[in-house]
């Protein structure tokens, strides 16, 4: 596995990552983890080598790793059947090219919209067209790119990637659960009663996290959970929100259970996990009507969906929750139902089953041929 982000980096990749590596272990494969640093240099029992990187303005905190020969080298010692790349862009493109080198079959994981968060920032906004070039001739170096949602299936095809395949995302029944409900916590939000509306993600520009100011208006408590470059001006600019910094784990799980409203912010999301976290908690969730979301929320059956380029449309949507709690209810239960069937494992599993059995056996055709 070449991965543009691992352990112990908090965020979308680095987590499926982990999943995928914990599922492959627990059905007996070997694995080889290639990752920028730093970081450990094992997870588990497995091997993790790290590459070069460096820190770009605005995510200092994420390394980005850079092409090292190290990596050909490492594949070509540990010999693997096939290579997962997980969100190649820099070091997963330079592993997508020594694989092809090595005679390797691949799997590329698409799951960041980096041209949609490069127009977020002023320094990469004119990079939108060269962003989608690179995406399209990384990805069309892999055996099979698989994607997250619909609409990011859509938009690689239209982009001109070859061989995409659709492929979701567990989530941990185990960890996100209604049950862990603490009513102690919700009577500390909200000592009054009032209804509590959370965010749960990272703190930057491209997840329009200012949204949450159309909620003032409302008789609720915000909540907003996670880190980032733009915490401080978002402290600023929500006063009245309560910033609970990165929490993981049980606390997590907690705070998420503790939810009347799960609303996510950002329209450049593949997939937005914590939608699903929210839904696996029994909660009823808002998200916009754009990208991944759009698989995740069936409009006015297990959530509702806010019109991004929409004043008011946000708060419109959870208004509409606050002030009908049965309608809420009904949601939240719907959210849980569909959740049910996507864990982690079943999800890893289709993905060796289904796409890492199909590309090794078209690569066996291609070479029986030839």
């Amino acid at each position: 596995m070449v991965a543009e982000t691992f352990l112990p980096q908090i965020n979308g990749v680095a987590n499926t990552a982990r999943h995928v590596a914990d599922r492959l272990r627990a059905r007996g494969h070997e694995l080889l983890i290639i990752a920028p640093g730093p970081g450990p240099d094992s997870y588990g029992d497995v091997q993790v080598i790290r590459a070069r990187s460096f820190r770009t303005p605005g995510y200092k905190e994420f390394p980005v790793g850079l092409p090292d020969p190290s990596i050909e080298r490492a594949m070509a010692e540990f010999k693997p059947d096939l290579v997962h790349v997980a969100s190649p862009f820099i070091i997963g493109a330079y592993g997508l090219r020594a694989a092809r080198r090595l005679g390797l079959p691949t799997v590329a994981i698409f799951q960041t919209d980096i041209a949609g968060f490069a127009r977020q920032y002023p320094w990469f906004a004119a990079a939108d067209r060269g962003i989608w070039r690179w995406v399209r001739r990384t990805h069309s170096r892999a055996d099979r790119t698989l994607a997250p949602s619909t609409a990011s299936v859509e938009a690689l095809v239209q982009g001109g990637v070859p061989r995409v395949h659709h492929w979701g995302r567990g989530v941990n029944l185990d960890l996100f659960d209604p049950q862990h409900r603490n009513e102690a916590w919700r009577r500390e939000i909200s000592p009054d009663g009032k209804p509590i509306v959370g965010y749960v993600g990272r703190l930057a520009a491209e997840k329009k996290v200012r949204r949450l100011a159309e909620l003032s208006e409302l008789d609720c408590r915000v909540v907003i959970v996670g880190d980032g470059p733009d915490r401080a001006s978002l402290e600023h600019a929500l006063p009245k929100a309560t910033f609970l910094g990165m929490r993981r784990g049980a606390d997590l799980a907690s705070i998420f259970a503790g939810l009347d409203v799960f609303v996510h912010t950002g329209e450049h999301e593949t997939f937005c996990q914590t939608i699903q976290e929210a839904q696996a908690s029994g909660v009823a969730t808002v998200g916009p009507a754009a990208g991944g979301p759009l698989d995740l929320i069936h409009d006015g059956v297990n959530g509702l969906l806010f019109e991004p380029g929409q004043t008011g449309s946000l708060k419109q949507a959870v208004k509409t929750l606050l002030d009908h709690p049965e309608a809420r209810a009904r949601m939240a239960a719907s959210g849980l139902q569909r959740v049910q069937s996507r864990t982690w494992s079943a999800v890893v599993d289709d993905l060796v089953d289904r796409h890492y059995a199909q590309v090794l056996h078209e690569t066996a055709a291609v070479r029986r041929v030839a």
